[in-house]
């Protein structure tokens, strides 16, 4: 049975294999981790699935501006669900799950560069980041977006930015991401 939780610390180091496996090493590479290095998620949206004890899927969302405009909004990922639970609805419920929470938690919009069928089923469309931009390369058509509130990013401009709390200097990235 699947059972979905709020991310622990020692949840870390099987998020990082997962992930690991989901992405490889090129996932530092990306304009995503660009947002999200150095920088803590954004309080209770780091969420986790796992089948028992085994960790099978993972999401979190990251604070971000939307550049010279300063709108506010979340920047989702990575989404990763185990290769043997792929196809089984993991996904589709983290993403449910992290939307819900962050738009009780107040979050007006939630950005990520992803797969547009897939995201296309939660409301995420590549018309709300026409005047947005990511931080180095990415495909444009894969930068997608779900307003939570109506008119969260109406006039938002520019690239994103990191807004979240950082991470601790003192406190590998590792133990702190949690």
């Amino acid at each position: 049975m699947i059972t979905y939780l709020d991310e622990a610390p020692h949840d870390v180091g099987a998020r990082e294999a997962l992930l690991d496996r989901a992405f490889g090493p090129a996932r530092f590479l990306k304009s995503s981790e660009r947002i999200r290095a150095g920088r803590l998620p954004a309080e209770g949206l780091s969420l986790i699935a796992k089948d028992g004890e085994r960790l099978v899927g993972t999401v979190r969302l990251w604070h971000v501006a939307a550049g010279h405009t300063g709108r506010e909004g979340l920047l989702l990922g990575p989404l990763a669900v185990a290769a043997d639970q792929q196809g089984t609805g993991v996904g589709g419920a983290l993403m449910r799950l992290a939307l819900a929470r962050a738009k009780a938690l107040g979050h007006g919009a939630v950005l990520l560069v992803g797969d547009a069928p897939y995201y296309g089923r939660f409301g995420f469309t590549a018309e709300r980041t026409a005047g947005l931009a990511m931080p180095g390369p990415y495909e444009r058509h894969r930068f997608l977006a779900v307003e939570l509130r109506p008119g969260a990013l109406l006039g938002a401009e520019g690239v994103l930015r990191p807004t979240g709390p950082r991470l601790p200097v003192d406190v590998p990235a590792l133990e702190a991401a949690a």
